[in-house]
Formats: C-alpha cells, structure tokens, sequence
C-alpha cells in the first residue's frame, strides 16, 4: 500500500477528483525548466536558420476565383497550376460559399503576367465558363505587414495591462512570473511553427493571440489558490514550496478540467471543419490553437508557478525555509487537512536547526576550566 492511499481510501482518479493528490511540483520543477530551455533554444535556432513560413498574405502574390462546377474542384485547380509551371507546394486553394453561390479561390506566389494569362484561360477552359467570370488579383504583403505590427503592439499593450492588473490585485511576484509564461508561450508556439514548417496566415497571428488569454486564465487560477494558501498558512510557519506544492494538488483537476474542454472544441474544428468541409482558414488557426493551448496548460503548472515559489523565497518570511518542503504522505496530509502537520514538521525542523545554530561555541580551554573541581573555601577564624 502506497503512502497516499494511507492518507485517502480513494483510488488515484478519486484523489485527483477531489483535489487529493501528492505530486512534488516544486521538486520536479527543474525537469519542467530544462524542457523548456531546450525547446526555446530549437525554436531560436530553427528561427535562424529557416525561418518563418510565411503564407502569401505576408509576401505577396496572386490569386484567381472561379466559379465552381462539376468539371472544376480543388484537384482540377491544382492541376491547372501544375500544367502551367506554377508551384503548388505553398499555394493556398480553398472553397468559398457565399449564399447559393459556390468558387474556387487560388493564390500562389507573384507570377509573371503571361502566367496570369495563361492560367485564368485555363481556369475558364475546364470550369466551361467564359474568361471574364475568372477574376484575378494581386494580393500585397503589405497588408500582412499591418496585420503583424498590429499584432505586436497588441501583445504588448495587452502585457502590460495583465501586469499592472495582476500585481494590483496579488502582487508583482505574481505579475512577472505571468507575463514570463505568456512570453514562454508565444515564444515556443511560434517557435514550433518554424520547426514544423506549417504556413503562417493572418489566422495564424489572431489565434497566438487568443491564447494568451487561455494561459493567463490558467495561470491565474492557480495564483489565486496560492494567495489564499499563503494568508491560510500565515500562522503556521512553512516554507513556499509546500504551499506551493499543497495549491497545486488542489487545483490540478480544475486545470486539467479547463485544458480538456478549451482542447475539444479545437479539435472538433480541426477535424469537421478542415477535415470534413475543407474549410482551410479554419485549420489554419485550430491547429495554431491546439499548440497554444497545450503549451499554455504545460506553462501554467510547470513554468508559471515554479517561476513565482522561486521569487517568494527571496522574501524573508520563507528564505530561511528554502529548500525544506514536505513530500508523499506528509504532503499528502497537507493537502488533505489543511497543512497542519506538515506546518509543524517544518516549523521543528527549522527551529531545532536556528537554535543549533545560536548556541556559543566553546573552546576546549573554556570548557575545562568549567569541568574542573571548585576549590574550596578558606574557613575563617573567629576573633576572640
């Protein structure tokens, strides 16, 4: 029998239900920094080296629509592209339905304007429409330029605001130690689309946005337990990391729960929307979404929190206790009733280890001086 069923009759589902759990957060923490450190370090070296896919709205191009017919689908576009020396391997064809009416949007990369010629008549050729119903545009990377300067300046406004928020209603520890996980985030999402080589859309840039806020409302659940835990455990002397440890066992489901339902309606769009009705701007940003979010959940229990106990312990109230925190049934107990005895177990230890530490050292002369016989009293004559 384990330690925490010692504590609990519940199964570990049981305990992690009710809040329940042991997990030693805090001592496994440096696992959760060395991850991260490697996964920032490859999205520095991939942003480097290769770069950002960036998709046509960001580098400019050429896009053409035709209406769409049982001789004209997506295959048939492509094919189109293919037949006229045009690379497919970054172009954007997608399916646009605008009340009973239904076309084929392509956009590729700038093409010469005899490409562009020979292309809209193919287009018209196999969808058996006339040419002027093939329209064709140019499509500028400047407005992708706008879109990403007003995403920047978003991203730091909205830092901004969350800090001064956050240090006003808990504190400034609290506040740096947030905006520290949504730099963590933005940085590593960003940073995967490089490795992984997706295409990076104006859906893209609106979706990295939305996540911050999911990793801030994460974040901010379990903050908010620790400052209840820190003004719960004032009276008895503990160290932040079991404070810390004891919060997170008790928001783990809630986070968990929060994780799972934010995910399942991303992939719900990740698979009907793209998978089954072909809806390319919403795959775009699911899967932009489905990134940030599993790296925000990762964030708010293992780079966040982690982040704020190592700030805390430089105040005086728990520097002493740096270092000392309770592990499986003691932590176990704590979370369960409160932290009454793993509060005393800590307060022994360090009290028994400051009153150690205050008693004089004696030299060996000193001490034999006092270990020695006291001599005796001379007796007094009695004056006649």
């Amino acid at each position: 029998m384990s330690k925490d069923s010692a504590i609990s009759p519940r199964g570990f589902f049981g305990r992690l239900y009710h809040g329940e759990t042991s997990f030693d957060f805090v001592g496994k923490s440096k696992i959760g920094f060395t991850i991260s450190i490697i996964l920032i370090l490859l999205t520095l070296g991939s942003f480097f080296t290769r770069g950002l896919n960036l998709g046509i709205d960001f580098k400019g191009g050429v896009a053409w629509q035709v209406p769409s017919s049982e001789t004209m689908d997506v295959d048939t576009a492509r094919a189109v592209l293919e037949d006229n020396g045009v690379p497919t391997d970054n172009a954007k064809v997608q399916t646009l339905t605008s009340g009973a009416t239904t076309s084929i949007r392509i956009q590729v990369g700038d093409q010469s304007a005899e490409v562009r010629a020979k292309v809209q008549s193919e287009l018209a050729t196999q969808a058996a429409v006339d040419i002027n119903e093939v329209s064709v545009s140019s499509v500028s990377s400047s407005w992708g330029r706008a879109i990403t300067e007003k995403a920047i300046r978003a991203l730091i406004v909205f830092m901004v605001l969350v800090g001064i928020y956050i240090a006003w209603r808990f504190e400034w520890r609290m506040a740096i130690a947030a905006i520290l996980a949504m730099l963590h985030d933005v940085l590593i999402s960003v940073g995967l689309y490089s490795i992984i080589g997706f295409e990076v859309t104006p859906a893209t840039v609106v979706a990295f946005l939305t996540i911050l806020g999911f990793s801030l409302y994460d974040t901010i659940v379990v903050f908010d337990r620790i400052n209840d835990n820190i003004e719960k455990f004032g009276v008895a002397r503990t160290s932040m990391a079991n404070i810390t440890n004891v919060s997170m066992n008790q928001v783990l489901m809630r986070s968990l729960n929060t994780s799972l339902a934010a995910v399942l309606p991303v992939l719900s769009l990740l698979v009907l929307g793209s998978g089954v009705f072909g809806a390319i701007s919403l795959r775009e940003f699911a899967i932009a979404l489905l990134v940030g979010l599993l790296i925000g959940s990762y964030s708010s229990i293992f780079i966040a929190t982690p982040l704020l106990c190592i700030f805390k312990e430089r105040e005086t109230r728990y520097k002493n206790l740096t270092g000392v925190h309770a592990t499986g049934a003691e932590l176990a107990h704590m979370v369960t009733s409160g932290g009454a005895t793993g509060a005393k177990s800590v307060r022994r230890q360090t009290d028994d280890a400051e009153a150690v530490a205050t008693v004089p050292q004696t030299s060996p002369t000193s001490t034999a001086l006092l270990n020695h016989p006291p001599r005796p009293r001379k007796k007094r004559r009695r004056s006649s």
